[in-house]
């Protein structure tokens, strides 16, 4: 065979040779774009499409403030016996609150509402069930000054520690000046607004985390919308940011107050017991008394425990360690 006439079918060998790697490489190409795409799908924010929100990183403040805020936080003398502190009832080693369904007054006598937690409360936007303060500030200072609390003044509180060398040089420290009224309350304050808890299974499955919650918390949470929950806790903090009224449709605890600024579930499955009057002991308790009261919905067990699970998604961290359950004190009281 002559060299002309073997060239062409050279040529054309080479010709399928070459559409066959065209082919091939288009499809390794084709598998590799679908994988990367189910791994970006896998790991989607899906913050924007959700009526809750993770919870941001806590403000850059003085870590000076922040620290003697925090010593102030643990403090008797801001009690006018010196017998109980902010951490009495707001006790930041377990779940920012206490156990009790209703802590006491100095006299020993029940507050009629029971402890919220302090943890994640600067993310509202009134504080306490009643929603009567605006500032973290504000509610110090009514603390301070209630006779069902701490039984003292922010005069009488300043004026002992003007006596104390040490914690003047912290507020020199802190403030260029000893401690007085703005300057007390503004440390306990920023402390305050250091108390988030971010890092709950939730808020990574809201960043992205597919696997962060299993499929029946995820169950639990679309029934959690679908069923109204979701019209009074959404936003970042699962709440607290609207007042509603208790008992729509059946009684639900003590009648009083009728409205309540809608308190927050983040880390609910640590703070029972429940309600404005602490009458729920457990968590499924009180959201099947929720479904009646407030939905006129009668849950089944399935139902509750779904939602039970996905609440237990909402348990943050602080200090690198997960939000804990308060343990029972015999003595306590607590802002309301």
């Amino acid at each position: 065979m002559s060299l002309p006439r073997l060239a062409p079918a050279l040529v054309s060998a080479a010709t399928a040779d070459f559409r066959i790697a065209c082919v091939l490489v288009a499809l390794v190409s084709l598998e590799a774009a679908s994988f990367t795409a189910a791994q970006s799908q896998a790991v989607q924010p899906r913050a924007e499409q959700e009526p809750i929100t993770p919870i941001p990183a806590a403000p850059a403040q003085d870590p000076r403030r922040v620290a003697l805020g925090e010593q102030l936080f643990q403090d008797w003398r801001l009690s006018h016996d010196n017998t109980r502190r902010c951490l009495t009832c707001h006790d930041t080693r377990t779940n920012g609150a206490s156990a009790n369904a209703h802590d006491t007054t100095p006299k020993g006598e029940p507050i009629p509402l029971n402890t919220l937690t302090i943890f994640n409360a600067a993310l509202s936007f009134r504080l306490n069930w009643e929603g009567n303060f605006r500032s973290l500030e504000r509610e110090v200072e009514h603390g301070i000054g209630s006779p069902d609390l701490m039984g003292s003044s922010v005069e009488e509180v300043v004026g002992k520690l003007l006596a104390d060398p040490d914690i003047v040089k912290r507020f020199r420290e802190a403030y260029g000046r000893g401690p007085d009224h703005d300057n007390l309350l503004d440390a306990i304050a920023v402390f305050e607004r250091s108390l988030t808890t971010p890092g709950s299974r939730f808020d990574r499955w809201l960043q992205g985390d597919a696997g962060a919650i299993t499929a029946e918390e995820l169950s639990g949470y679309q029934l959690f919308k679908s069923l109204g929950c979701i019209s009074c806790h959404q936003g970042m903090n699962v709440g607290g940011n609207l007042f509603e009224r208790h008992g729509i449709f059946h009684p639900l605890g003590s009648p009083e107050p009728e409205q309540v600024r809608v308190p927050s579930l983040r880390n609910v499955a640590t703070t029972p017991s429940y309600f404005h009057d602490g009458s729920a002991a457990t968590l499924s308790e009180a959201v099947k008394a929720m479904g009646f009261a407030q939905l006129d919905r009668v849950l089944t067990d399935e139902q509750t425990a779904a939602i039970v699970s996905f609440l237990k998604t909402l348990t943050g961290t602080y200090k690198g360690a997960p939000v804990t359950s308060g343990v029972v004190a015999p003595h306590a009281a607590a802002a309301p």
